[in-house]
């Protein structure tokens, strides 16, 4: 003890020990890829918050501000867009943001195997560099949800030069131009970054490393939380923020989400025959024998908002004329019976969580009354989400975190070539109307597109809404700064640790 006192005692004299603040947060599963154009996981894009800044911004009040860009004009005929590029941005592997690698990253995101960006810029017909912080982006044709992609996955930059570097293998240790920096990565265990000293932005970061743990169970994340081996949380389990509001150690932040929950259905099932859950009257007969109150109440504790679209009712987007059916378990029978069933069984995957297994119980229970035997299949969530991109499931209950531009939310989901489609629906008609609605700058026309496109792809049923959530972050009272984002992503700029 007396010699470690003489070391601390000369380190402080020569100004040499610097105190170290580490952030802890539980995530509620373990992100799949750490690459923005090929990452599909809300939790991935919490890590991505701070690995790799975007062209644009959201504020807390969901407004859409420059970032790494520094402003844009549109041409009159909604043909070219012009965007100025922030100066003296570096990557972590020291290399420097500039015009080039703006478009390196744009054309990557749409020429990229397996990019899941490209459905959401796909009108990008061409990036060239007008000067050496100035691109210039052509389009097929008007695009007003551009902006909003570029603020979220499709607008992360990624350093050129590590990405031709790593090739396939980028997402193992990806290089942005962030404020931390990536350290390492133990799958269903923990992702590390640190903070990156030459950040463009640095006098915002107070934390000086991130540990991000994948804690599944929603009781161990806040006990976790409780004894200070975690100082933040994401999706707590709504009937547990009360211990979180009774503990004087804790506090909690909280926004309305952008996104939706519900249960996506599998019509291109490869079984040797058709599955029942084919004939859309068995999907209806399946969407009257839910209730969405029941769900909200049972597992949510009421505080989220049922719904049965892509946006919530509050939203200008919400289509009024189609509002949520009620639960009907006599005409679902009816309907199983006019196609030929007496009972329907079938598959649901559900996040291995409690939640996820508790959703699919309350859901299990409730069609079970109107013919449906459903089995509940709990699978840690990057798995199944790769099932289902693999079309190996009948029915997964998941959702979408959410868009500020409509689009971002429907688009990818019910169009033939959405990168997001996996149900197997197709519609032409549905296409027309929401590649019209990508075009049209009017607000007034541009949701008569959506509402005629809804009239056509809610009754499918390929997508069941079921409900909003309200998003909710508990943190250890010595966190300051925290503010919570309806996008449901982790900002740490300004956030101090005590």
């Amino acid at each position: 003890m007396k010699r470690w006192l003489l070391t601390l005692t000369a380190a402080l004299l020569v100004g040499t020990v610097v105190a170290q603040t580490t952030v802890r947060i539980g995530l509620a599963e373990d992100p799949d890829v750490l690459d923005p154009d090929l990452g599909r996981t809300y939790v991935g894009r919490i890590v991505f918050a701070s690995l790799c800044d975007k062209l644009f911004e959201l504020t807390p009040t969901a407004e859409i501000v420059p970032m790494l860009a520094t402003g844009y004009a549109v041409s009159a005929d909604g043909l070219t867009l012009t965007m100025g590029v922030r100066e003296g941005v570096l990557f972590h592997d020291g290399t420097a943001l500039d015009a080039e690698a703006v478009a390196y990253n744009l054309r990557r995101s749409l020429d990229l195997p397996g990019s899941n960006r490209r459905s959401e810029i796909a009108q990008i017909t061409d990036v060239v560099t007008s000067g050496p912080f100035e691109v210039t982006i052509t389009l097929s044709q008007p695009f007003a949800p551009l902006i909003a992609q570029l603020a979220d996955r499709a607008g992360m930059m990624v350093s050129p030069a590590a990405a031709d570097a790593a090739g396939e293998d980028f997402g193992n240790a990806p290089v942005c131009a962030g404020p931390f920096r990536f350290v390492e990565r133990v799958a269903q265990d923990r992702i590390v970054v640190e903070r990156f000293a030459d950040y463009w932005d640095a006098d915002r970061i107070h934390v000086d490393r991130v540990v991000y743990l994948p804690i599944p169970d929603t009781s161990v994340r806040l006990a976790n939380l409780q004894s200070g081996d975690l100082d933040l949380i994401e999706r707590p389990a709504p009937s547990d923020l009360s211990i979180v509001n009774a503990d004087a150690s804790l506090a909690v932040q909280s926004a309305a989400s952008l996104g939706y929950q519900g249960i996506t259905i599998n019509l291109s099932n490869p079984a040797p025959r058709e599955h029942p859950l084919s004939d859309p009257r068995v999907r209806e007969a399946l969407e009257l024998a839910l209730d969405r109150n029941v769900i909200n109440q049972v597992v949510f504790d009421g505080l989220f908002i049922p719904g049965n679209q892509p946006v919530p009712p509050s939203s200008p987007w919400y289509v009024a004329e189609m509002p949520a059916s009620e639960r009907d378990v006599e005409r679902a029978r009816a309907l199983l019976a006019e196609a030929g069933f007496e009972r329907v069984g079938f598959e649901l995957m559900v996040a291995n969580n409690p939640q996820g297994v508790r959703i699919g119980e309350v859901i299990q229970a409730l069609v079970g009354e109107a013919g449906f035997d459903v089995s509940v299949r709990a699978t840690e969530f990057a798995s199944a989400l790769t099932l289902q991109e693999q079309g190996a499931y009948d029915v997964f209950q998941v959702g979408w975190s959410g868009r500020l531009d409509p689009d971002g939310n429907i688009h990818q989901y019910h169009t033939c070539a959405g990168t997001l489609n996996e149900t197997g629906y197709c519609d032409p008609e549905v296409d027309a109307l929401l590649d019209a609605a990508r075009a049209e700058g009017d607000a007034a026309a541009r949701y008569a597109r959506y509402r005629d496109a809804a009239q056509r792809y809610l009754p499918s049923r390929h997508v069941i809404y079921l409900y909003h959530q309200q998003l909710f972050f508990p943190h250890t009272t010595a966190l300051d700064g925290f503010v919570a984002f309806p996008d449901g992503l982790i900002r740490l700029q300004d956030v101090r640790k005590n």
